[in-house]
């Protein structure tokens, strides 16, 4: 099929065709004879590369009014922005920010990419321009699944099918167990294909021997200088050169890194943390894969430019790694720092990226091999395995079309565990999509909301609300009803919601302060800790800006800063010698380890006001400097929330204030 017989009007044709596009993938295909052009819900469950960007487009460019692209993360949202901005004569807003607003800036737009919990947010704050809505398309649908995320995602979708019975909803998932499911939700037609642009061999590297599940083995040299390689078709041969006692995974992850930049290809390493891919991209800085790969003079550019961003430690020692051809990718990272390194591999101006796993959750990087060179993380408690979904993410990386043969995806192994890495993940179905929703912190969220916007009084018109999600697809929406009920009664609790009327006959409305709460886009946890935290702070002598920072930074909303062994004694000693300032007394915390990680980002955030530089203070206290940024941004939004229930309980308090306009 060619994309001049979809309903497209000729400008997108002759813009797709500059682009290469005039023939569909099969999948796309299936998608249109599904109904994706004529406003049918559509569920397309396909491997990453196999053209899912351009099922979305077909969907929102003849829906016939304004469309959503819903996305999970923001880094993703710019690249889609992007995308559909390159459309001639489309006009695309893009919003992923200000939780405390409708968006109405929005309205008007043909396309509006945001993230769920912006969409969760403009419905909870009144937004009309959802109501007019004829197509959504979500990204990423299997995300359902996640934590916290996927309740958003979940009850958002929910709501704004509610709102829109007519709605086109097409969803974009990886490939999943239980796709049909997904597809039965959303009364969708199920568009599910393992068809991919380039072949993709999938093995396990043990001691250098790579076994592929076509059968071919691939034979590295482990330890050397230059990796060489023998390829056979499975019975091959080669002279063991490996020591008695085998290799570590990282000199294995090196050989097969020299080995793909031997033949022209580039690299993706994934690992388990952050710490180990600086390492290991420090590691193969010293193999000259720049030289190698022939881009010395643009990976040196590279560099430079990326040394200009700041002059942390952590932005020098990746601009050296990049003059290298190697870069580190992780959450540490600014913005700026990830959107250069991921610029700069799509530019073939460096041979590899060694990532954690947050690197395959979507944003376009694609490479000639994949390495997943750590199949284990630390949970807390222990190691586990990672989720053969979340593997199969990362192996879906390798590829590229148009410029490789095939991709491969390896996982480095030992003797003793290939066979469980080939059951696992090169044979293993990736696990099915559960609704996260009966969570209890985030059915609190969904609940109050449901409250304060006006869409439930009573617990079972909440119950009402979300029958529509996922969750009650499986077990209808009175499998919630006992933890609805507790859920209100924890709300009751804190003081964010009431119960009016008899015993028979109440109704359940949002108190001033659950209104604000949800409004702002808090959690109920974080928005009863703040109205506490400002009631203390009124009744101090002296409140101050470390007052209020200490408030905000002990909510669930403010991501934990990791307190090293080090740090603890004089976080401690700093504490106690600003108890006076601070809302919560020294015996006070129930988990007094995580209330130090909130006085530590308290901390960085009063220096950080008073005009330490993001160079110090990534020294001083071992954050990355992505870390202060997310914890200012984080710091902005709950200071508007501190600011707006502040009012709601009528405080006035000039340390909120200061801390707000200084940030």
């Amino acid at each position: 099929m060619r994309v001049r017989s979809l309903p497209l009007p000729e400008r997108f044709v002759d813009h797709f065709a500059g682009r290469g596009i005039r023939e569909l993938y099969p999948p796309q295909v299936a998608a249109v004879e599904a109904g994706v052009c004529d406003g049918a819900n559509v569920v397309a469950a396909v491997p990453t590369a196999s053209g899912k960007t351009f099922i979305a487009q077909s969907a929102l460019l003849t829906a016939g009014g304004p469309g959503l692209y819903v996305c999970p993360l923001r880094a993703l949202a710019r690249e889609k922005y992007e995308t559909f901005a390159a459309l001639p004569g489309v006009d695309v807003a893009i919003s992923t920010g200000d939780f405390d607003a409708t968006g109405e800036d929005l309205a008007g737009h043909d396309v509006v990419v945001a993230t769920s919990e912006k969409v969760d947010s403009a419905i909870r704050n009144g937004a009309e321009w959802v109501d007019d809505l004829a197509c959504v398309v979500v990204d990423e649908v299997h995300l359902l699944g996640a934590e916290r995320r996927g309740p958003t995602l979940e009850v958002t979708l929910a709501t704004l099918r509610r709102h829109n019975p007519a709605i086109q909803v097409v969803a974009l998932s990886a490939t999943v167990d239980n796709p049909e499911e997904i597809a039965e939700w959303l009364d969708a037609t199920l568009v599910e294909s393992e068809w991919r642009p380039v072949d993709l061999r999938t093995g396990v590297c043990v001691d250098g021997e790579i076994r592929f599940d076509d059968g071919t083995t691939r034979h590295v040299e482990v330890g050397g200088s230059a990796a060489e390689s023998v390829a056979d078709g499975g019975d091959g041969a080669v002279e063991d050169t490996i020591p008695e006692d085998g290799p570590d995974a990282t000199d294995v992850t090196a050989a097969l890194v020299a080995d793909a930049v031997a033949e022209g290809g580039q690299c993706l390493a994934f690992v388990r943390s952050r710490a180990e891919a600086a390492t290991l991209a420090e590691r193969l800085a010293e193999d000259d894969l720049a030289d190698r790969m022939g881009i010395g003079s643009a990976a040196a550019a590279v560099g430079d430019d990326v040394a200009d961003i700041d002059g942390t430690v952590t932005g020098q020692e990746l601009a050296t790694c990049l003059r290298a051809g190697v870069a580190f990718h992780h959450a540490g990272l600014r913005a700026d720092h990830r959107a250069a390194v991921e610029a700069a591999f799509r530019d073939r101006e460096i041979a590899c990226i060694c990532a954690t796993p947050t690197l395959a959750a979507g944003v376009n990087v694609p490479a000639r091999r994949v390495i997943v060179r750590d199949q284990k993380r630390y949970t807390g408690s222990s190691m586990e395995w990672l989720p053969t979904l979340e593997v199969h993410q990362m192996c879906g990386r390798a590829g590229r079309p148009g410029l490789d043969p095939h991709g491969e995806a390896v996982l480095v192994g030992e003797a003793s565990t290939r066979e469980e890495l080939v059951d696992r993940y090169v044979e293993g179905e990736p696990e099915a999509v559960e609704s996260k929703l009966a969570d209890p912190a985030s059915l609190r969220t969904h609940v109050l909301s449901a409250i304060a916007t006006g869409f439930a009084e009573t617990e079972a018109e909440i119950l009402d609300v979300f029958d529509g999600t996922f969750y009650a697809r499986e077990t209808g929406a009175g499998g919630l009803a006992d933890a609805v009920a507790v859920a209100v009664d924890d709300l009751v609790d804190a003081g964010m919601v009431r119960r009016q009327g008899d015993a028979e006959t109440y109704r359940i409305v949002a108190t001033p302060v659950g209104e604000t709460t949800s409004k702002q886009y808090v959690r109920p946890e974080t928005g009863a800790r703040i109205v506490e935290g400002l009631r203390t702070a009124a009744g101090m002598e002296h409140a101050t800006t470390l007052t209020v920072f200490e408030t905000i930074c002990d909510t669930p909303d403010m991501q934990d800063t990791y307190l090293g062994n080090r740090e603890r004694a004089e976080m401690y000693r700093f504490a106690r010698a600003n108890a006076a300032q601070l809302t919560t007394g020294m015996s006070d915390p129930d988990d007094f380890e995580g209330w130090l990680e909130s006085v530590k980002t308290a901390r960085i955030l009063e220096e950080w006001i008073g005009g330490a530089t993001v160079e110090e203070l990534v020294e001083a206290y071992r954050i990355g400097p992505g870390d202060l940024d997310s914890r200012v941004e984080r710091a902005e939004w709950l200071l508007s929330a501190t600011e707006a229930l502040a009012d709601t309980i009528g405080i006035s308090m000039a340390a909120v204030t200061r801390a707000r306009s200084r940030i």
